[in-house]
């Protein structure tokens, strides 16, 4: 096993030259850390699981990971301090039993990772309550105040999509979470209605008669009603996100098939056959995107090239040619990593799935699955990152559906006992500095901050600490420049000369 492994990190540094030249200095790099069903925490103190997400996050920071997606509201229940619903049950064992001693994971999140350069996206789900029938609610939970809001289907307790009682709800927690924190955006997953079980049916027929002749719906169209219900939702949030904080983005991470073709009258659909987001999930992320109320899609194409029902290659093409706007990356599961290349099998298809994303159009990222697996570096996967396809630090691209004015330059550049520091006034907080890209050039080469391997730090603060990889001293030009909160960049500084 020594031996492979030493094999694998010897073949990646090999590439690593080649490849680097086509990094690209602009690129999503997610990684999702989940909260729901964790059983560690309960048995953990404060301080373990403290260390335990900043190990992690240092491992996303060594694989050049650009933004945290972090679950915190796994159940209808809140991984933060919150006024509105119960702790969840993942923190402490027990819901609405608060860690002890008192903190805020969902803060400390935030801190640690705009500390290493990387965005804070809170997870949340919007309808689901449990996840199985043995699971016992908090007595405060909002469950035993309305219950006719909620619905059981299969062991499991979900919001009624239908109620909008239930859509003030879940905006209401939204609103609270982008008021109080210092968020990057808002992230919701692929569950919207349940996923389907065979031979029940989710019981929404009293909201049903009760909303849908009056929201313009017949009897016989029960799908387009429930599909209209989660795109009320979503344009809702939408609203209420940018009302409170125009700069926090709004994302989605949708099932990996939206509509299969054989579904599809107009043949609009992807050549696959499998469950669908619009057909069983009523979710429609298309039309959200065209009308701007996401600002990025996430679609989980978990499957490997080849896969006889859901062909990542397949599906990958359908996304990149159906993205009307924002910014579209693909929710990659690492284990798929590992499966043999078409035409190669004496190589994974790590390297071919790398490359559609960074040659099909309109694709501008990965959001890497499960996120703790980074820790474990499975097959090499995460040397592989941080050795070759993400060798080098990336901005995300910019956000020009929010915003596409530029930050001031940083000013008063100087170097000191190791230390680069800088100014940057900006009054308003579109344009205020979330981060600084730090970009270093050798003595006889000339400054281009557009080459991505120069890029070599993104700091939260105005300052850098330089690092000298070799005892003897080298001369180098130093640039910085401002990255505002939807990653427009400044024009650079002044040119500062450093030896160290």
């Amino acid at each position: 096993m020594v031996k492979r492994a030493l094999f694998t990190i010897i073949l990646t540094l090999s590439l690593s030259m080649a490849f680097s030249q086509e990094l690209p200095k602009r690129e999503f790099r997610g990684a999702w850390i989940h909260t729901v069903g964790n059983q560690q925490f309960k048995t953990m103190t404060t301080d373990s699981i403290k260390e335990m997400f900043r190990k992690t996050l240092d491992n996303f920071e060594k694989a050049e990971v650009n933004a945290v997606i972090f679950q915190v509201r796994p159940q209808a229940d809140a991984f933060y301090i919150s006024a509105i619903e119960p702790w969840s049950r993942f923190i402490a064992g027990e819901q609405g039993k608060a860690p002890d001693p008192m903190w805020d994971p969902l803060e400390f999140m935030i801190q640690e990772s705009h500390a290493r350069g990387m965005e804070l996206h809170a997870w949340c789900n919007p309808y689901r309550v449990t996840s199985n029938d043995s699971e016992q609610l908090h007595p405060n939970h909002l469950y035993f105040k309305n219950p006719s809001i909620f619905k059981k289907y299969g062991k499991q307790l979900y919001f009624d999509p239908g109620e909008p009682q239930a859509v003030e709800h879940t905006v209401k927690v939204i609103a609270d979470l982008v008021s109080r924190y210092n968020l990057d955006a808002i992230h919701f997953d692929d569950y919207f209605y349940p996923y389907p079980i065979q031979f029940e049916e989710f019981h929404d027929d009293a909201s049903f008669v009760k909303y849908a002749k009056n929201q313009g719906f017949e009897y016989w169209q029960k799908g387009d009603w429930r599909r209209n219900n989660v795109t009320t939702l979503i344009k809702a949030l939408s609203d209420t996100i940018k009302a409170i904080k125009p700069w926090v983005r709004f994302g989605i991470s949708p099932f990996g098939i939206h509509r299969n073709l054989k579904d599809t009258p107009d043949s609009s659909g992807s050549k696959t056959n499998g469950l669908s987001n619009y057909d069983q999930l009523y979710a429609d992320v298309p039309l959200w995107v065209k009308n701007g109320w996401i600002d990025y899609n996430v679609p989980q194409i978990y499957w490997k090239i080849g896969h006889p029902a859901a062909d990542y290659k397949t599906l990958i093409e359908w996304w990149s040619n159906s993205n009307f706007g924002g910014q579209l990356y693909i929710g990659q599961n690492i284990s798929t990593f590992t499966e043999a290349d078409l035409d190669n099998p004496f190589k994974t298809q790590f390297e071919a799935k790398m490359k559609m994303v960074r040659e099909l159009p309109n694709i501008h990222g990965n959001v890497w699955w499960p996120g703790w697996s980074l820790n474990r570096n499975p097959d090499g996967f995460t040397d592989s990152l941080a050795l070759k396809y993400q060798r080098y630090p990336a901005l995300i691209p910019v956000y020009t559906n929010i915003d596409t004015i530029s930050p001031l330059p940083v000013s008063k550049l100087s170097y000191k006992k190791g230390k680069l520091s800088w100014i940057h006034n900006d009054s308003d907080p579109m344009q205020s500095a979330r981060f600084y890209a730090v970009y270093r050039f050798p003595e006889g080469v000339i400054p281009n901050t557009n080459d991505s391997k120069y890029l070599i730090k993104i700091s939260d603060k105005p300052e850098y600490i330089t690092v000298n990889e070799n005892k003897s001293k080298k001369r180098y030009i130093y640039i910085i420049t401002a990255i505002d909160r939807c990653w427009n960049e400044s024009n650079p500084s002044k040119h500062l000369p450093v030896k160290h």
